[in-house]
């Protein structure tokens, strides 16, 4: 058996969990609408059509904001054909995802079910086919709160009330050429200038997101980002980042993913602060890591022109789960700088939420991890000293066989470790000392791990991968000895006096 130590120090603070960090992401794109969170005559729709029991999903996974309604759907999307009547909205050709979009959810829509889901709007306005003009009529419909022509169009529509939608998306993934009306970073930064002007013009206390790299791999990466944030700096919040990842017959790359992450981070941590030296600024730019999540791109097969046809739709299996913490641990670990997240996505589509139209709702492997961390990673994020033994990547190196975040909460005074033990072979005995703490009480250990990496959750076996209690036994003096086993996700909870 390895052997690991790991010592936490109350004070020794990286920063405070935002709780926008968990957040998570519906596009219109194959399932997540229609049939996904919306499913009119299914027998747990509501009277708005929006399916109970994926709400109740939802609430359980705490997710904190939601990015709408894109993605590169937003790219081609006219915000308007999806306010009024239902029955007069039109039905368009969606260029994106090739498929037919009817237009029966809006952000009217989209936000009363935010309202239910007990989580707020990121809302990603057209900086593609649409206009800085365009951007400004609709925060103007969605937060002026009357006797202008859009916002008075809103009540009309039945929200006599503004949506106050505080976080807003300049666009989405301006750099790819797959891009509808892709942009180079000099255009795409002149253009969002321009809309994060007349955005906050309209409502000052907004939130803007510019458009950073879509993904590292980019061969405009970080030059872009450092272009753009050259012209929007000073009038926007947060810089974007996306990357996804998937298993390319490498289990120990894969499992080590959370290190490219952790790299693309302070990668473009170093590049907007480059551009506020540059600029003689006093502000830090946040980073709002809206897209992530592991996805077999390879497998996209785009259909010709269907209502919400089957996309994207991976399933996910416990191998998929205990990389998907790790990378989940990197984003709280960074909490100081990201202070959004978006999980990609939220139902259907690549996502921890799966349904079957017409029938049942099952949490895929992935929606534990998430839950866990979303519900007992709160507070501060502290900066664990951690020894372990390391392994040798293809792609990223030498990266530890432990990949860990701990938060303390002072209000409650509860302690919480994530840790992902990577190793294939062994468990590792971790010798973890709390002495800093005073009293230190044990709570909870709960691991997922298995004998079959490659098992899934399906409507057959809804619970065949999912979590189990391990014993927590009482330390001596602040110390304990914990045995993580191979190739696991854990969750170490603990008590100490406030």
């Amino acid at each position: 058996m390895k052997q690991a130590k790991y010592i936490l120090d109350k004070d020794y603070k990286i920063g405070t969990v935002d709780p926008h960090l968990f957040g998570s992401f519906i596009e219109h794109l194959g399932r997540a609408v229609y049939t996904g969170i919306y499913e009119p005559g299914h027998p747990m729709a509501d009277e708005q059509g929006f399916r109970k029991d994926v709400l109740e999903l939802v609430k359980d996974l705490q997710v904190s904001i939601v990015r709408y309604p894109g993605g590169n759907f937003v790219s081609g999307y006219n915000w308007t054909d999806g306010i009024g009547p239902v029955k007069d909205r039109p039905r368009r050709l969606e260029l994106a995802w090739r498929s037919i979009e009817t237009n029966e959810i809006g952000i009217d829509e989209f936000a009363d079910w935010a309202k239910k889901a007990n989580t707020q709007v990121m809302a990603a306005v057209n900086l593609g086919t649409g206009t800085p003009a365009e951007a400004g009529y609709m925060v103007e419909y969605c937060n002026h709160p009357s006797g202008t022509y859009w916002s008075d169009l809103r009540r009309k529509n039945g929200h006599e009330q503004p949506h106050n939608i505080k976080v807003w998306c300049l666009g989405n993934e301006m750099d790819g050429p797959w891009q509808i009306c892709h942009l180079s970073a000099e255009d795409y930064g002149k253009k969002a200038l321009e809309a994060a002007k007349i955005m906050k013009w309209i409502d000052p206390n907004i939130e803007l997101v510019a458009c950073g790299s879509s993904t590292s791999f980019m061969p405009t990466f970080p030059e872009w980002d450092r272009i753009v944030l050259e012209h929007v700096y000073d009038h926007v919040d947060y810089i974007s980042l996306h990357r996804y990842y998937e298993n390319d017959n490498d289990i120990g790359d894969f499992l080590g993913s959370f290190a490219d992450m952790d790299n693309f981070i302070h990668t473009i941590i170093s590049t907007a602060d480059y551009v506020k030296a540059k600029k003689r600024s006093k502000k830090n730019l946040m980073l709002s890591f809206d897209e992530w999540n592991v996805w077999y791109q390879k497998k996209v097969k785009l259909m010709p022109w269907e209502i919400a046809p089957p996309l994207l739709e991976d399933i996910y299996t416990l191998l998929d789960a205990l990389v998907f913490g790790g990378l989940l641990c990197t984003l709280v670990k960074n909490a100081d700088r990201v202070k959004m997240a978006c999980l990609a996505q939220l139902v259907n589509v690549i996502a921890p939420i799966y349904t079957q139209k017409g029938g049942g709702v099952i949490k895929q492997a992935i929606y534990y991890p998430f839950q866990q961390v979303s519900t007992f990673g709160q507070g501060e994020v502290l900066r664990p000293l951690v020894s372990c033994p390391t392994y040798e990547t293809k792609s990223y190196g030498e990266v530890p066989i432990m990949q860990s975040v701990a938060t303390f909460n002072r209000e409650d005074g509860s302690i919480s470790v994530f840790i992902l033990n990577c190793d294939q072979s062994d468990d590792v005995e971790v010798t973890m000392d709390f002495r800093s703490f005073g009293s230190v009480q044990p709570i909870e250990h709960i691991v997922l791990d298995g004998p079959d990496l490659f098992a899934s959750n399906s409507f057959d076996e809804p619970e065949k991968v999912k979590p189990r209690n391990a014993c927590l036994s009482a330390g001596q003096g602040g110390v304990f000895n914990i045995t993580l086993p191979k190739l696991s996700w854990n969750m170490l909870r603990f008590s100490c006096e406030k």
